[in-house]
């Protein structure tokens, strides 16, 4: 079954228990209820997954759990990207003997490569990939580096397998030749579509799945003004996923709707009494259902 990369494509958090292991039981369960809740595919040891705390084992175990958990019935997106091209060579190769659909790999960051270094970075991620379709991730309130719009389309020029980016600097917001523009911030997502990128790796799509499923269908009908209606009511949640350090804010949201624990690893924390009291508020205003137990808090 060909896998496509487009629609609502959530960057999912990675569950831990209480003691800080990885929690591949609610991971499996988490696939599933986001499946369940507007997400065509779902992306594994991202940046919302806390993958800088993840080894390769950990990141291979998760992906693995949730290729089982979801099966044909969603695309699922390994996160392979490091600063160290041998290793994000080795872990690219992994997660496609693994059977990830799609790797998503980001740009070098702290080591500020130069146009020349990109090129061969991704060339040889790209090569790693074999036949499994890369989608570049370009992110550079992290990394430091932005990849120019004219260079994201000479890397996929250059590599046949590099065929989305994940476009995480919203001022270079646009078309771009040869590949496909994933919206990479939840308040971009209405604006990418409108402009004819296929989807987004979203955040708020962890809490507000069934909205931003609604707003994607009513893009892809034509119905713009549909989706900037549903995208004008999702801003509050928008902004609450980015009141502190992401994945803080999500993780936050996903407990006070029952549907995980909000367990960390340093160096991210718990959100503060503030910050969880702003988030829930956000939720309720969007119609989210609140667990009993955080009910109690309000």
């Amino acid at each position: 079954m060909e896998h496509q990369i487009k629609g609502v494509i959530t960057a999912m958090v990675t569950p831990f228990d209480g003691e800080g292991r990885l929690d591949t039981p609610a991971a499996r369960r988490l696939a599933q209820h986001l499946i369940a809740n507007g997400s065509h595919g779902l992306v594994v040891a991202g940046t919302t997954g806390e993958a800088p705390t993840l080894s390769d084992d950990e990141k291979i175990e998760l992906l693995e759990a949730v290729l089982e958990a979801v099966g044909d019935s969603a695309t699922v997106i390994a996160g392979t990207g490091s600063n160290d091209t041998r290793h994000s060579v080795e872990l690219t190769g992994r997660a496609c003997e693994a059977g990830a659909h799609a790797v998503l790999t980001v740009t070098p960051y702290y080591n500020k490569p130069s146009p020349a270094g990109l090129r061969a970075h991704f060339a040889a991620v790209s090569e790693a990939a074999g036949e499994t379709p890369v989608v570049l991730y370009n992110i550079p309130s992290r990394s430091v580096v932005n990849i120019a719009p004219d260079l994201l389309a000479e890397l996929a020029a250059e590599n046949a397998n590099v065929v989305a980016v994940k476009q995480a600097n919203n001022s270079d917001l646009g078309p771009i030749e040869g590949l496909d523009v994933l919206a990479g911030n939840d308040e971009i997502f209405a604006r990418t579509l409108a402009f004819g990128g296929p989807g987004g790796i979203l955040v708020a799509s962890h809490v507000v799945g069934p909205q931003m499923r609604e707003l994607y269908e009513a893009a892809a009908a034509g119905d713009h003004d549909r989706a900037e209606e549903i995208d004008t009511g999702l801003k509050p949640v928008y902004a609450a996923m980015a009141l502190t350090t992401n994945p803080t804010p999500v993780k936050t949201a996903l407990e006070l709707a029952g549907v995980i624990d909000a367990s960390f690893r340093l160096p991210i924390v718990a959100a503060t009494d503030d910050e969880r009291a702003r988030i829930r508020s956000a939720l309720q205003a969007a119609g989210v259902a609140i667990a009993a137990k955080d009910m109690a808090e309000a």
